[in-house]
């Protein structure tokens, strides 16, 4: 018996028994659908996180302050106190000692209350210098940004996310509309074209004014000559590493700290912070995965009991074969090629519904999900690995039997 003749009669065998073949690639169909999901669905939340993580700016590093501890004893994490000041910012922005270094922008932020037309909202209030908006690699959908100027004579200026002008406003057409931000009066001078939302804020929700304006008017007291953070730009992905090393080596200098394990200061970058989210969601994408795997075994066993279903029900059919001439291989490769063609069902339509799913699923959830190739052409190779090898004991059993036991079975 030839390889077409056994296919044909292989495909006729699993044509006669139609709704008993589908219930059992449905087993396939589904394990093969969710593996697609899952995957899709972890490479595309690392997408977006670095997407996001990017939306910072590019060859970033992110300088905050160190810890602080209250007179009553109380200590607080990196970032709670005032250790950072606008002169680091502009000594990290000198090129002789920081040669690697593109631009520099530091923040001081707070929330307040702004106030418009009768409408108010809080929001992040930051504090800017002029080279705040190509640091942070943001642009503006209409106005003008922040001037070194503006800075200078501390100018009652404002730019806000495209979010808060609409919350304050109704509309992003806002140039030239008044706020007023702690009893104080803000024009309106730009709005910032929206980016989303990073993993911990909402860049489209922000008041940015200029520095010595958020220093002396906004916030002051003892912490108005602190920052809350500084963003390093490096000249280059390649020069990331020794820009951090030129930024880690000054401030300890200017904060006459000898020994780096004191650092009053944290400087972590871009490629850390994807670094972590990636593995992160890896190990929930290898763990989901392998639950949705579970399934594959659900179908691989409904092939096995199919496969002993029909070699009891064709006992006599394989008696004659047998009888007339058919070695114990060609029956062998017959029940086997039936096992494939259902884990090769099982596979192609199951890759068929996952990859329409995943085309479909981002409109629903919104979030990205990511149709991996490599993902789906080792998922149909699975299935049918499944179905072969969830066959061969049926096959071996069927190759087995005596002929004459065969044909006087009724």
């Amino acid at each position: 018996m030839n390889w077409s003749e056994t296919l044909r009669i292989s495909w006729a065998a699993v044509r006669s028994h139609g709704l008993r073949s589908i219930l059992t690639v449905l087993g396939i169909l589904i394990g093969i659908a969710a593996v697609i999901l899952t995957v899709g669905l972890g490479l595309g939340t690392q997408k977006d996180v670095s997407a996001q993580i990017s939306s910072l700016g590019s060859n970033l590093l992110i300088v905050s302050p160190g810890s602080s501890t209250s007179t009553t004893g109380i200590r607080g994490g990196f970032g709670t106190s005032s250790t950072l000041t606008l002169a680091d910012s502009q000594a990290l922005a000198t090129s002789v000692s920081t040669p690697d270094i593109k631009g520099v922008a530091a923040e001081k932020t707070t929330p307040l209350a702004l106030t418009a037309n009768g409408t108010n909202w809080t929001t992040s209030v930051t504090g800017v210098t002029s080279s705040w908006l190509s640091v942070r690699a943001r642009t503006l959908s209409s106005g003008s940004f922040i001037t070194a100027a503006n800075d200078t004579n501390s100018s009652a200026v404002v730019v806000l996310g495209s979010q808060t002008a609409t919350q304050l406003f109704g509309s992003q057409n806002v140039v030239g509309q008044i706020v007023t931000i702690n009893s104080k009066s803000f024009t309106v001078i730009g709005v910032l074209a929206s980016v989303g939302s990073n993993s911990s804020s909402n860049l489209d929700d922000v008041a940015i004014v200029p520095m010595s304006t958020a220093a002396n008017e906004l916030i002051g007291g003892a912490s108005s000559a602190s920052v809350s953070t500084v963003y390093i730009e490096a000249k280059s992905a390649a020069q990331l590493s020794a820009a951090y090393q030129e930024a880690d080596s000054l401030l300890l200098n200017l904060h006459g700290i000898s020994n780096s394990a004191n650092a009053d200061f944290t400087i972590s970058s871009q490629d850390a912070l994807v670094s972590t989210a990636t593995s992160v969601y890896r190990t929930l994408t290898v763990l989901l995965t392998g639950i949705a795997g579970l399934s594959l075994l659900v179908g691989g066993i409904g092939v096995m009991n199919i496969m002993l279903v029909s070699v009891t029900e064709r006992t006599k059919e394989i008696g004659l074969r047998k009888a007339l001439g058919a070695p114990p291989w060609a029956i062998r490769r017959q029940f086997l090629i039936e096992a494939a063609i259902l884990g090769l069902s099982g596979g192609l339509l199951g890759a068929l519904l996952g990859v329409v799913a995943a085309m479909a699923l981002p409109g629903i959830i919104g979030s990205s999900v990511v149709i991996s190739p490599g993902a789906v052409g080792l998922s149909i190779g699975v299935a049918i690995a499944i179905g072969v090898t969830f066959g061969v004991y049926p096959a071996t059993r069927a190759a087995k039997l005596a002929p004459i036991d065969a044909l006087r079975t009724e």
